[in-house]
């Protein structure tokens, strides 16, 4: 999916691999970001306006969808936003909270760029965030699945032996599995119609993981980028993404004047087939997505 159209665009995505059957969630959010446009608020606004409502839609993993840690109780997550007016904050290993965008949104405002852990938790609630410890069925269901899928023989990550998780378990209880679930992340990245840029996303975190394990999406550069020749958000495997700093290489890019779609095929090109990857990215007139799996989006622009 790709436009080219001068005025404001706003791309929105709903994680690679979690199918095309949730696009009408990530419409409802790019709906959410152009509402804001349309009452003068920025891109960042509007970026954050379609995050918060993919966090309040439990289909996604963010916010009241977030996944399971392996214990079966836990639930850390991670967000962040940037924009090309000096805004930048995120959030990691974050739990109780039912909208961490605004956290990271609020981190924003601090001497600091990113908080994690105990630390964030306890900012959020200094902020005015209500604790918020709902776990979604979905989220049960995937739990399940996922253990099931450790007791077995087939890989439940890419490249990743399933014992590794009990040989290097960290949680508080033991194992429950003797030895694919989501990689979900949402992302939007807005274009206003003043010629800023911004990138928000959140994640309920990959599953299986290690307890404090953090992914690219609140990693500057890795998960996300803007500035003044785009924004750029990613999705996938956090391991994977970091190790090609995947948001930087590609708004870089595009800013040495790489066609939008075209640094889009070679990002996606850099990973193997198996591991699910996807982006989404607006420039100066440019906006697009493409994954490497079926990845929920939508896009809308405006002159």
């Amino acid at each position: 999916m790709n436009a080219n159209h001068p005025g404001s665009a706003i791309v929105v995505h709903g994680g690679a691999g979690a199918g095309r059957e949730f696009d009408d969630g990530c419409a409802q959010a790019a709906h959410a970001a152009r509402e804001q446009l349309e009452q003068e608020g920025d891109a960042l606004d509007a970026a954050i306006a379609a995050i918060v409502s993919m966090e309040d839609d439990s289909r996604f993993n963010a916010g009241t969808g977030a996944a399971l840690g392996l214990d079966g109780a836990t639930i850390e997550m991670d967000a962040c936003v940037m924009d090309t007016r000096g805004r930048l904050g995120a959030v990691a290993g974050l739990r109780a909270v039912r909208n961490p965008v605004l956290v990271a949104r609020d981190v924003a405002r601090t001497p600091h760029c990113l908080l994690g852990g105990e630390g964030a938790e306890r900012f959020a609630r200094a902020m005015g965030h209500a604790p918020y410890r709902v776990v979604s069925e979905k989220a049960r269901r995937a739990h399940k699945k996922m253990l099931d899928q450790l007791a077995g023989d087939a890989q439940a990550m890419p490249g990743v032996d399933n014992r590794d998780f009990a040989t290097f378990w960290n949680y508080a209880c033991s194992p429950a599995f003797a030895g694919k679930t989501g990689c979900d992340t949402v992302g939007a990245v807005v274009r206003d119609q003043d010629g800023h840029f911004a990138v928000a996303a959140s994640t309920g975190g990959s599953a299986p993981s290690l307890l404090g394990r953090v992914g690219d999406t609140p990693i500057v550069g890795s998960g996300f980028y803007a500035g003044p020749h785009g924004a750029v958000a990613a999705t996938g495997i956090g391991e994977h993404i970091m190790r090609h700093m995947l948001a930087s290489t590609v708004y870089h890019w595009i800013a040495a004047g790489i066609a939008l779609d075209e640094a889009l095929r070679r990002a996606i090109g850099l990973f193997p087939a198996d591991v699910p990857v996807g982006l989404i990215a607006v420039s100066r007139t440019e906006a697009g997505a493409l994954s490497n799996q079926a990845m929920p989006q939508a896009m809308v622009s405006h002159g």
